[in-house]
């Protein structure tokens, strides 16, 4: 089947399944956008709102973090995780875009192409492909699904793509991707991949996707018997 074809298929499949996803009416400003996902990598969405919301909370603009020791930005983004790291990724951006242009913001992004923009943050240590295509995606509203460790299992298993890593994926995945539909695709797919299509153990026997997915467990009824039972133990406690 035509990978476009199978993707729309998908898509309405997860929209049936947990409905069309809430988007802000307003998008999000580039940067803070992209402050925020940095602050999202390797931690849950709680902790690295807190972080985020610490941040915003003790700086006027972006500007303060130029003059601020790296120990304070440290302290507030902690909630976050990776302090150091992060911190050091945000300190970097800002002193970029400043020296770029004398103003710190990523309003000129807009008038680039998808490519030119995540070449132009990934050349930045601390964001990689996934966090700048969360850019594209929710503060630009391009036609892009961002990869998660989630997005990257599930499209493998169903033959969408064959890559072996998520970079690799995001590029095939976005090839010519179908108009209009990326933000409910990436959102329903991270849900289906934390409740369902598991890592480990997927719970096969009750996945909607199942009739187009190629994973070697999904007819097995060992794995749809334990998956159904698991659900019920899960539902006890």
């Amino acid at each position: 089947m035509d990978k476009n074809k199978l993707i729309y298929k998908i898509n309405l499949l997860l929209i049936n399944e947990y409905g069309i996803p809430e988007r802000a009416k307003e998008l999000p400003d580039p940067l803070d956008l992209l402050i925020a996902t940095i602050l999202s990598q390797n931690t849950n969405d709680n902790n690295s709102y807190k972080a985020y919301v610490n941040l915003r909370s003790y700086i006027l603009d972006y500007s303060d973090i130029l003059v601020m020791p790296s120990e304070k930005l440290e302290e507030l983004i902690r909630p976050a995780g990776l302090t150091k790291q992060k911190a050091k990724a945000i300190k970097n951006i800002i002193l970029k875009l400043k020296a770029m242009n004398n103003n710190i913001n990523l309003e000129f992004i807009k008038s680039l192409d998808n490519n030119s923009i995540i070449e132009f943050l990934t050349d930045n240590e601390g964001i990689g492909v996934k966090t700048a295509s969360c850019v594209l995606l929710f503060s630009l509203d391009r036609d892009v699904c961002p990869v998660d460790t989630h997005v990257h299992r599930i499209v493998n298993r169903l033959g969408i793509v064959n890559s072996k890593t998520a970079e690799g994926t995001y590029y095939k995945l976005n090839e010519k991707f179908p108009p209009k539909i990326a933000h409910s695709f990436h959102t329903n797919l991270i849900k289906h991949g934390r409740k369902i299509c598991r890592p480990k153990n997927p719970f096969c026997g009750n996945c909607v996707l199942k009739k187009y997915c190629n994973y070697i467990n999904k007819n097995d009824n060992r794995t749809n018997i334990f998956s159904e039972e698991r659900l019920l133990l899960l539902d006890k406690i």
